[in-house]
């Protein structure tokens, strides 16, 4: 579904992303792992256009999105669930989860996300700053779905949770895969993203230091210390 080839980004003359490469097939979580500064966000602003990478190939179904705009990006169905949340605090809920809403049969509704997420029925009419940081996070993947997506990009989705909403974000993240949404997850959870990914790539300075299935990485120490700090 989606495959990046050999991309480098710049911010101004700085290079950040030092020749990424990776797939996500129909259905699959893949995991990326590092520690704060070491590209894993500009790797999602890459892809999803904000920051296009300067060279190597991005291509999603198969089409060259390279060097589309994100409003390009986004029609085709990607879409990113960005690390902080960045809802829209002074709209509510109901608002906030439409303003991107595509029409159409088969589309994620209201009535489906008040299903997967029953505490945004009960808050619909509370503006977004009034709202938790769990409700919050629930209503950017809410406000994501209602775009229609078949790739998510989720940066740090657990990030400032309590356990109970991280485990309700795994849970979610669990029911979407099924649906055969693919999902790119960006994240520092180690034990959270072993759980829930179908493979993992560990990013340092800007480049794929290693990639394994999470068995194989859970049970890799010397890995997990080098690059994680765990």
């Amino acid at each position: 579904m989606l495959k990046v080839e050999d991309i480098h980004t710049y911010y101004g003359d700085s290079h950040i992303l030092q020749g990424i490469s990776l797939e996500v097939g129909k259905g699959e979580v893949i995991g990326i792992l590092g520690r704060n500064g070491m590209g894993k966000t500009t790797f999602i602003r890459s892809v999803i256009g904000y920051t296009p990478p300067r060279r190597g190939q991005v291509t999603f179904q198969n089409k060259e999105i390279t060097n589309k705009q994100p409003y390009q990006i986004a029609r085709l169905g990607i879409c990113a669930v960005p690390q902080g949340r960045q809802i829209f605090p002074s709209l509510n809920v109901v608002e906030n989860l439409t303003v991107g809403f595509k029409g159409g049969s088969s589309d994620w509704t209201l009535e489906k996300i008040y299903e997967l997420f029953p505490p945004l029925r009960e808050r619909e009419r509370h503006p977004g700053n009034r709202l938790s940081g769990g409700e919050q996070q629930m209503l950017a993947i809410g406000r994501s779905l209602m775009t229609n997506p078949s790739l998510l990009l989720m940066d740090e989705p657990t990030e400032g949770l309590a356990p109970l909403f991280v485990q309700k974000v795994g849970e979610v993240i669990l029911k979407l895969q099924r649906t055969g949404i693919s999902i790119l997850l960006v994240e520092q959870n180690l034990r959270f993203t072993i759980k829930h990914a179908h493979y993992i790539h560990i990013m340092n300075r800007g480049m794929i230091v290693h990639l394994s299935s999470p068995q194989e990485l859970e049970k890799n120490h010397d890995i997990k210390a080098r690059y994680l700090g765990v």
